[in-house]
């Protein structure tokens, strides 16, 4: 069973390692499977190889360029957590202690002069080894993010996915978001590149007290 605490801005969740059995659609379905926790400093050098891995660029040729945007990547990293403000987290997916996933949720706001009044909580860098793949790391990446956004006291949580990006897409899908709207900036009317679809999930069905107790 497992077990939910909070702490100052963050939220850690313990839960067993043992394995799941698979549904027919190759999802991972019962238990929880990995641990998930608050990233530590000695994690930052794998969440950054992870995430350049995820997020290459293409074609195929530019692979050379994962190593530059990893040192990127770590640094964006290591800055973020030294000036983190109360309202952000990055979580890691570990299985026994392999670290194979990792996914940050913050603040943003939609009118950049009221920055106050209309923030909301934003979803990013979701990622996952691509060997580690399709076995529930990331939908528990995602549902432990909507126990953080409620213990900030927001019910609903956004995220942007490119439109080409099918499974991630149905991976929100099956967490429960939803289109909100979709953004075609100039690299997708010059460039051909595919729009940022911006998506939204109420979390209001989840139940608040089960953040601050343990199950």
């Amino acid at each position: 069973m497992s077990r939910w605490s909070v702490l100052p801005n963050r939220l850690v969740v313990n839960t067993p390692s043992s394995p799941r059995e698979k549904d027919p659609s190759g999802q991972s379905s019962g238990s929880p499977r990995f641990l998930i926790r608050p990233v530590e400093q000695q994690d930052l050098s794998e969440i950054a190889g992870i995430l350049a891995k995820s997020f290459h660029l293409q074609p195929e040729f530019m692979r050379w360029l994962i190593p530059v945007m990893r040192m990127g990547i770590y640094e964006d990293l290591r800055n973020r957590l030294k000036s983190a403000p109360p309202h952000y987290s990055c979580l890691v997916a570990l299985d026994q202690d392999d670290l194979i996933g990792t996914v940050e949720v913050g603040l943003r706001s939609f009118n950049p002069w009221q920055p106050r009044t209309s923030q909301y909580a934003y979803l990013s860098n979701l990622a996952v080894r691509s060997e580690c793949r399709r076995k529930g790391a990331a939908m528990q990446l995602l549902e432990a993010c909507d126990r953080v956004v409620l213990s900030w006291g927001f019910e609903d949580i956004y995220l942007h996915v490119l439109e080409n990006n099918q499974s991630a897409k149905h991976l929100y899908e099956k967490s429960g978001y939803r289109l909100q709207d979709t953004d075609a900036g100039l690299t997708t009317w010059l460039l051909g590149q595919p729009r940022r679809l911006f998506l939204h999930k109420r979390l209001a069905s989840i139940s608040k007290a089960n953040i601050l107790t343990n199950q």
